[in-house]
């Protein structure tokens, strides 16, 4: 089979599916992932010949595209603010929110002070935070902490491949009383999707990414930002930043549990798609 017939067989199958550009996405993805072959190196060569082997490789991973299986888990990667990351079923995807996130926390001007600062990001995952984070700002000294094991080898071998030192720690946040350590930022990405909210997720995300990463019960959803809170005002330097992603239909609830535990200078952000997604607060 040549590429050309591949494409519009590869297209074919997965219409019913997925929409016309993320379907076009995934098969570009492929041709560099099996073949190395870019998009414009597709374009030159139509005819570009594919083995047996080719074929069934294509056809295992057309089944696992029509059960709607993230493509990331299929290569096993991701990019993340320019960088690559490894991804499993034990590490959420690194979404393009998080960049936002990242973003807002590398143009702080507390990130600009001439002495080295520390920062802790709490519920790691990929490390993608921490890591965008040291890649862009290698004085700072940079921590991470994750409840799972395996999303935590996840991270470690992703800090090796992206060049970046990282302090790992394996703990549940929610039995911590105090980190034992001043830091001048801490962030997080905590569980935050409601039981409720399930009937919205896609299946790709239901089905295969971590749920102890995804979600917390209705009656606490904010569980994680108040332990959190309470570590920071214990344990985050004066005027220290506190950073959240948020739970994008609790927006004013999340500001309200930080204007009650007695946080400064709370600033709710829109991520780019319009959503509540993002909450900055000063000790």
């Amino acid at each position: 089979m040549v590429i050309k017939a591949l494409k519009t067989h590869f297209f074919n199958s997965l219409k019913n599916i997925h929409d016309e550009q993320e379907i076009e996405s995934f098969f570009f993805i492929l041709t560099e992932y099996l073949h190395n072959l870019k998009r414009v190196d597709v374009a030159l060569n139509p005819n570009f010949e594919l083995s047996e082997d080719d074929v069934k490789k294509w056809n295992a991973i057309l089944s696992e595209l029509q059960q709607e299986k993230p493509i990331q888990y299929i290569t096993g990667e991701a990019w993340f603010y320019g960088l690559q990351f490894e991804v499993n079923e034990n590490t959420l995807i690194p979404r393009p929110e998080t960049e936002e996130l990242v973003e807002w926390i590398l143009n702080s001007p507390i990130t600009k002070h001439p002495s080295p600062i520390n920062i802790l990001d709490i519920g790691t995952g990929t490390g993608c935070i921490p890591i965008s984070l040291k890649a862009n700002l290698p004085e700072v000294n940079v921590s991470a902490i994750d409840v799972s094991e395996k999303a935590l080898e996840v991270a470690k071998r992703n800090a090796v491949s992206n060049k970046v030192e990282i302090n790992f720690i394996q703990t549940n946040i929610l039995e911590v009383e105090d980190l034992n350590q001043y830091f001048d930022i801490i962030v997080s990405n905590p569980p935050y999707v409601r039981n409720l909210e399930k009937e919205e997720i896609k299946k790709n995300v239901l089905d295969y990414e971590p749920h102890l990463a995804l979600f917390v019960e209705d009656t606490d959803a904010l569980l994680f930002y108040r332990k959190i809170a309470q570590l920071a005002l214990k344990n985050l330097t004066p005027n220290g930043l506190l950073f959240f992603e948020i739970n994008q239909y609790l927006g004013k609830e999340t500001v309200e549990l930080l204007e009650n535990m007695g946080f400064k200078n709370i600033e709710l952000k829109k991520d780019i798609y319009g959503n509540d997604r993002m909450v900055k607060s000063t000790r």
